[in-house]
């Protein structure tokens, strides 16, 4: 069903009869636990990713995804992509060649990296992958001799971020530079950053794209390309800008860049507790009530060397009558630096112990590194037939509602199945990464 081998440490299966991913999971607990061969693996929804297109389909239909491969390249999750049609954003050669080799046509790559190495611009160039984006002349000069088509990068007055852009004032410099150079600038791209919650930064960014577009048609270029980025906040500002300043009759198409919103959701990891200690506090000043005088600290079998570079923030756990323990988390490298959290207050765990990560899709897997060698995840792929209480949808006051966008609705409105159980020896517990509730279960 899908183009290309799947790596021998991934799996796919169909789950029917009422299985799910939870259920999934607890058996793949017992298995290793039986092994004892506790390493840290993944479980993947692919009913969330396939959900996902059905509702950018639904509340984006002009709008083309190029799913951002840099957020998360496992090949399972380009493979279904791909076959449902979307494109792909590749910011260097491996993330080009990753797409090619399962079956990926370069018509629906975008290189969309501003500073690109010259032999990276070469590989795109001589395996047909000809839009890419630039936002400064020298880029322009160092890729003119490969006579693909360009994108124009556009900074914001709000980006996030100003590691790449153009400003709109400079936007008219490089397009006559551009002409200069016989180059076929064919549209103009932007990324807000995917932590903009504010539409009016959406809504000003497509009305300076709008400019742009107006002055490359004044120096004979036919622009025919808009791509918004991603890290949208909602669909109906998105519309209504795109109606707006770029109509259906203007013929112009439309692309995003969606990365976390595809795959966050769809992904749990679950880590072991491979050690832990105990660190009486000096201080009398503490909260009897919450925990005694102590702060445990445990140390996990992934970390911030691995798929948790990123965790922005755990927020209290919640959800157990359990004492709490004030404590602190940490990989298992021997660096100080991999620290996954600190000052968490969780009923004490056991050496052991499972901890789940729910949401653990976006930017994990694709910057894990094997530094002491431990990169040794595993992977277990799902794909539910039918909508059930794990799969990725909103709750609404009627009920779930599959269709609507996941950024629509704050993160403490997205619910999952935590049945209570109990393992022979090892207990397990939640953890929601970024919105995070922590529970027994």
């Amino acid at each position: 069903m899908m183009p290309g081998s799947l790596p021998v440490n991934q799996n796919i299966e169909i789950l029917e009869n009422g299985k799910t991913v939870r259920d999934v999971i607890d058996s793949k607990i017992k298995e290793l636990d039986s092994a004892e061969n506790q390493q840290p693996f993944f479980v993947a929804n692919l009913d969330c990713v396939l959900k996902a297109h059905l509702r950018w389909t639904k509340n984006l239909p002009r709008v083309k995804p190029f799913y951002a491969v840099k957020c998360n390249d496992t090949p399972t999750v380009v493979s279904m992509l791909s076959a449902l049609g979307t494109g792909f954003d590749c910011a260097s050669k491996g993330e080009i060649q990753l797409a090619l080799s399962l079956g990926v046509t370069p018509d629906k790559i975008i290189y969309a990296n501003p500073t690109k190495p010259s032999y990276h611009i070469k590989y795109a160039a001589s395996q047909g992958v000809d839009t890419m984006t630039f936002d400064n002349e020298e880029e322009l000069l160092k890729i003119s001799s490969f006579h693909a088509q360009f994108l124009k990068r556009l900074t914001l007055e709000m980006l996030l971020s100003r590691l790449f852009g153009a400003t709109l004032s400079s936007a008219g410099k490089l397009l006559e530079r551009a002409a200069q150079l016989g180059l076929q600038v064919i549209g103009v791209s932007f990324h807000v950053g995917c932590l903009c919650t504010d539409s009016l930064t959406f809504k000003r960014a497509i009305a300076d794209s709008r400019h742009v577009f107006d002055m490359a048609k004044s120096l004979g270029f036919k622009m025919s390309l808009l791509d918004i980025g991603g890290g949208f906040s909602g669909t109906d500002f998105i519309n209504e800008s795109l109606d707006e300043f770029f109509p259906s009759e203007s013929g112009v198409r439309i692309i995003a860049e969606p990365g976390r919103y595809f795959v966050e959701s769809a992904f749990t990891l679950a880590v072991n507790v491979i050690a832990k200690r105990t660190v009486m506090n000096e201080t009398e000043d503490y909260n009897t009530e919450s925990g005694p005088d102590r702060t445990m600290e445990y140390y996990i079998n992934d970390g911030v060397f691995g798929s948790l570079s990123s965790v922005l923030n755990f927020p209290e756990a919640v959800g157990s009558s359990e004492l709490k323990y004030k404590s602190v988390i940490w990989g298992p490298t021997c660096d100080s630096l991999d620290k996954v959290l600190e000052n968490y207050w969780i009923p004490e765990l056991r050496v052991g112990d499972w901890l789940l990560m729910d949401n653990a899709g976006a930017y994990t897997l694709s910057i894990c590194s094997d530094f002491n060698n431990l990169k040794e995840h595993s992977f277990t792929f799902q794909h539910l037939l039918t909508l059930t209480t794990d799969s990725c949808v909103h709750t609404t006051s009627t009920g779930p509602d599959p269709l609507k966008l996941c950024v629509d609705q704050p993160a403490n409105e997205r619910f999952y199945a935590h049945n209570v159980k109990n393992y022979e020896n090892n207990a397990k517990y939640n953890i929601n990464i970024g919105l995070c509730d922590c529970k027994r279960v």
